[in-house]
């Protein structure tokens, strides 16, 4: 199978109503999958954490450097995308898509490891206030532990070429395109370094990226703050949001109608490999 069709598997198995109260099953047959697939690369850390009495679970995969040597002094890169649903959607872009190329990265750096250790975290209860992921970088805070960068892969399947398709918050319009057919990167002031390499590298590889540095955590631009990067953010930590930017392209956002007809798997797979590409080289 090629990526593209690798991809579209991954989607057949994850996409369907997963909310972890109100979908139960679905939401434990997706992180099945998603542990199982994981569990080819290494060994799959269940890490739990409670909620209103109720325990959920991050999926943990650890990769090694390149040099294994060397893993003590080099920091990680963090790669986390969230496998929980708003009630009533299958979530197909929210956040299907993430978790498919989560896995991707997964195959592809355990088969040619990094310079970095590389620490792949799908997340649960993103959707109730990124809850797995505040519990992930509170940890890292807590063992007083650095770390390289942290990526949050959210929503990347959506695109529309059509003039006018992408909407912005309000200024950020006269500065970017308004065709929504690119990929976009997010990320604070001191991931500027960053954001211009993984930038560059992602449209080398054909796939037309943005990037937006935000100051202060975001907080003026409070549509910055929306995914599993934000806990990173507020703890001290360089992160960046991958995103097709949600609901300013996708009419399909949080709705029944998030399906995996309505992604565009070509673009998916372009994001994907300018990913592959962009992290290799960090």
């Amino acid at each position: 199978m090629n990526l593209k069709e690798r991809l579209h598997s991954h989607l057949i198995q994850i996409v369907r109503d997963r909310n972890p109260y109100l979908a139960s099953e679905g939401h434990f047959y997706a992180q099945q999958y998603i542990r199982e697939q994981l569990a080819q690369w290494g060994t799959v850390e269940i890490d739990d954490f409670s909620v209103r009495g109720r325990i959920h679970h991050n999926l943990i995969l650890d990769l090694p450097p390149l040099d294994r040597a060397s893993k003590k002094r080099l920091l990680p890169i963090v790669i986390g995308a969230h496998y929980d649903t708003v009630p009533g959607t299958p979530g197909a872009d929210d956040n299907a898509t993430g978790v498919a190329v989560l896995l991707e990265l997964a195959r592809d750096i355990a088969s040619g490891p990094l310079k970095y250790p590389v620490q792949l975290v799908a997340f649960d209860m993103e959707e109730y206030g990124y809850l797995g992921s505040s519990h992930h970088a509170a940890k890292y805070k807590q063992q007083q532990k650095s770390i390289r960068l942290m990526i949050s892969l959210e929503m990347l399947g959506y695109c529309n070429h059509n003039p006018n398709s992408q909407s912005y918050p309000a200024g950020l319009q006269y500065f970017y395109p308004n065709s929504g057919n690119f990929i976009a990167l997010i990320g604070t002031l001191r991931t500027v370094p960053d954001l211009i390499n993984l930038s560059g590298k992602i449209r080398k590889s054909g796939q037309p990226c943005e990037w937006l540095p935000v100051p202060n955590r975001g907080l003026i631009v409070p549509d910055t703050r929306r995914s599993d990067h934000v806990p990173f953010w507020d703890n001290g930590y360089p992160a960046i949001m991958v995103t097709d930017t949600a609901n300013m392209r996708n009419p399909h956002y949080h709705r029944e109608s998030d399906r995996i007809e309505t992604l565009d798997l070509d673009f998916l797979a372009g994001v994907c490999l300018g990913l592959v590409e962009a992290i290799r080289h960090l």
